[in-house]
Formats: structure tokens, sequence, C-alpha cells
């Protein structure tokens, strides 16, 4: 075998011409240094189970050492953000629902947040739908923090963990269902409000979750907290000092596991955050341990935000007066799902024929927003969602741009997987959280 003008992998750069060598049959040992120091470039990807969604991993080994991890992302792309800029304004929500589709409620209100700075509605939106904006999201946090444990204990051979996480999401999705109709994507956060306000069981049925849920979470922190092969697995791997997550933009709970305590909520409160009585909860491990700590303390967390958003639940609407800007339905949940409800349909039909003209040009045309850009970010189950809003005055979007932290941190890869073996990529990417639908929009 000769190696002449090979590119040198590790370097990137060309290397002179060596000696020519031959290999036998033999003892390894007796090998040419040069055949020892070689390295080995694999792909992990992109149909591996244990990539969260369609990532490849380009490694380059050292044996069973990553030398350099490169990440390429752009197997799941959707174009969700290109579409937006073809369809009015209410009818994005039905495309970024589906980005993170994990959080879908998250990427609903960031967009409608941002549609409603635009349009100089803010603090028009009532409050009542603020708090069950409020109450939606948190739980929508919970449900996708229980599939990060799911899924993560799946990945290291913890199948109790897989089934305890999977079955206490349905409890948060049952909810959500009973709500808007849907398990996921449910484009019921819309400029200006809700699609409808909540039925009559909603407060009991989910104080009952909560309080369920507490102890359901219990179970979960007795099997893996101090399960010595769980924090083998996860106790220095991953890790990511306050300095690289900083540098690289990294947000949510992987910052607030080197100890930097930044929750938007807290330093940017949005939809009244600022009201409720919560912790942000940090740890100076840096690793993937730390990151499952942090996740299950932000649980309890959220759950005492919806419980203080139940009490003090106002009254009222659920949608901006405005009746230009305000969808045109009256919606009801009926066998069939949601739909408008019979005595709606009824005026506009036979009584007014004002009416149905105003809901058919909304419906169909929308509303304009004043030209202008503006950016909106939350607190997603990721990090920070932010949403970088064009338009240019017409009833449509101009440009629709998404700060997605799975993209991100997805980006961070290479610096925090420098070292690890094999085996430990799986749970250095999984500790990070990342939803490729949020990477390949």
């Amino acid at each position: 075998m000769t190696d002449t003008q090979r590119p040198d992998r590790r370097q990137g750069s060309e290397v002179e011409p060596s000696s020519e060598f031959t290999v036998v049959a033999g003892e390894w040992q007796d090998l040419p240094d040069a055949v020892e120091d070689d390295l080995m470039v694999i792909n992990m990807g992109p149909q591996h189970p244990s990539t969260h969604g369609v990532l490849r991993m380009k490694l380059t080994l050292d044996g069973e050492t990553v030398v350099s991890n490169e990440p390429i992302v752009g197997y799941l792309h959707t174009g969700i953000e290109k579409n937006t800029e073809y369809r009015p304004w209410v009818q994005g929500v039905t495309f970024v629902t589906r980005m993170d589709y994990l959080a879908p409620l998250h990427n609903e209100l960031a967009y409608c947040l941002a549609v409603e700075k635009i349009l100089g509605i803010t603090d028009e939106v009532p409050e009542r739908a603020q708090a069950l904006r409020v109450i939606l999201t948190e739980l929508n946090r919970v449900s996708s923090h229980l599939v990060w444990i799911a899924t993560g204990g799946m990945e290291l051979g913890s199948t109790t963990a897989m089934i305890f996480g999977f079955r206490e999401r349905e409890s948060i999705l049952d909810i959500l269902e009973y709500v808007s109709g849907l398990r996921m994507n449910h484009a019921f956060i819309r400029p200006g409000g809700l699609a409808q306000d909540v039925p009559d069981e909603f407060d009991a049925r989910v104080r009952q979750v909560c309080s369920e849920m507490r102890d359901r979470i219990g179970e979960i922190e007795d099997l893996l907290t101090e399960n010595p092969i769980w924090v083998e697995r996860n106790k220095g791997v991953g890790v990511m000092d306050a300095e690289t997550c900083l540098s690289y933009g990294v947000t949510g709970p992987p910052l607030r596991s080197a100890g930097i305590a930044q929750d938007l909520r807290k330093s940017q409160p949005y939809c009244g955050f600022e009201q409720y009585d919560f912790d942000v909860p940090i740890t100076d491990t840096a690793d993937a341990y730390g990151r499952y700590l942090i996740r299950i303390q932000e649980i309890y967390e959220s759950l005492r935000i919806v419980e203080q958003a139940l009490d003090r639940l106002p009254g009222g609407p659920v949608m901006v007066e405005d009746q230009k800007i305000a969808w045109p339905a009256q919606l009801a949940l009926g066998p069939d799902g949601i739909g408008n409800a019979n005595s709606y349909i009824s005026r506009i039909m036979g009584q007014s024929m004002e009416a149905l003209i105003h809901h058919f040009k909304l419906v169909t045309e929308g509303f304009t927003a004043p030209a202008g850009q503006v950016y909106q970010a939350i607190e997603s189950p990721r990090g920070e969602l932010g949403y970088h809003v064009t338009s240019n005055g017409t009833n449509k979007p101009y440009r629709v741009k998404v700060r997605d932290p799975s993209f991100v941190h997805i980006g961070a890869l290479p610096a925090f997987s420098k070292g690890l073996g094999v085996a430990d990529i799986i749970v250095a990417v999984a500790s990070v959280d990342p939803v490729m639908g949020g990477v390949d929009r």
C-alpha cells in the first residue's frame, strides 16, 4: 500500500509522500507506526435510531475515541419558513407548529407574539388568553421533557424509563387534545389570542394531572437519579462549560447546567410570566447528568406555574376585540372535532349578509400588518426560541426567520464530542435534546 499525496484527515491538509510499505499477515504490534496512527472516518446516521431524528454525524475516530464530529443536517427539510411567505398571517400558525413537533405550542406562541408586536396589539390581548397560553405552554414543556426522559432512557437501554416517560406524557396530551382537538400540531394559539376558550372541566382536569404528575416524576427520580448505570453513563459526558456555551450561543438546560441561570421567562418575561413565582434550576456539572437533573426540576417548576395560573385565571374573552384581526369564527367542540358552532353558522348564513362577507374576506385574505420587522423570543423546552418576522405591509409575511435552539446546539456538537467514546456520542447528543424538525425547518 502506498501512502502518496493522501490528505491528512486529522489536519485537513496534504502531507509529503512517504515511504512504501507492505502489510502482510502477522501480529498488529509488528505493523509500521504509520498504520497504527491512521484514523478512521465513519458515518453515524442518518438512519441511526439514537440521533433524535434524521441527523448524520461524520465521526473521525482514533480507535474508539472521537477525534472530530461533523454534524450534517438537512435530511428532514420541510421549507416551513419559506411556506409562511405564501400564506396569510393566521395560516402561518399551521406551519410553525410543525417545526419542533415536541413543543408545537411554543412555536405557535413565539410566532403569534411576533405578529402581535408588528400589529401593535400586544397589550390588547385579553388576560384570560395570556394566562391560558402560560398554562398550555408549561404543560407542553412538561410533555417535551418527558419525551426526553423516555428517549434518553431507551438509548441507554432503560426500557422502564421509556415506558414511564411516554406513559406520563399521555396525561398531558389528553389535556391538549381535550382543549384543541389534537394531540400535537394544534394551531390553537392565534394572533390576538386563542382559537377558542377552554371547556368547562379544564380547571379540574389540569389540577388532577398536576397532582398525579408529581408522584409519577418521583418514580422516575427513584429509578434514575441514583441508578449507578445511569450515573456512570451520564456523568462527565458531553461537558460544555459556561464559556463554551456562551461562545456557541447555547441556551436552555445545557446553559443552566453550566451554572448560568438564564431563562427568558425571568429575564425577558412575556404573557405575564413576571406575575408567577418559580425558580430557575441550575447545576455546575455542565454535563449530561446535570442536564437530566435540570429537566426533572423544570417539570416541578412548570407544574407550580400551571397551578398559579389556574388560581388567578380571569374570566372574559380569549381574542382581541378588533374584528378586523380576530378570527371570525365561534368554534365549538363536536363529535368530529373542532368546527363552527351551529348558532354562528345560522347567523352569518341566514341573518347577516355583512357578517358573511366579513367572514369570507377575513378567512380567505386575512388581515394586513404594517411594514416593519420584529424579533420575539421565548423560553422553549430546549432554550431560546426566537422569531424574526418581517412585514412589507401586506396580508402575508415578507420573511419569517426562526432561531431554533436545536439548530444552535447541533452546531456545538463538535465542541463537546471531542475525546468521547463512540458509545458516549449517543449520550452527548441526547443530552442537548435536539429535535430535527426544528433544525431542518
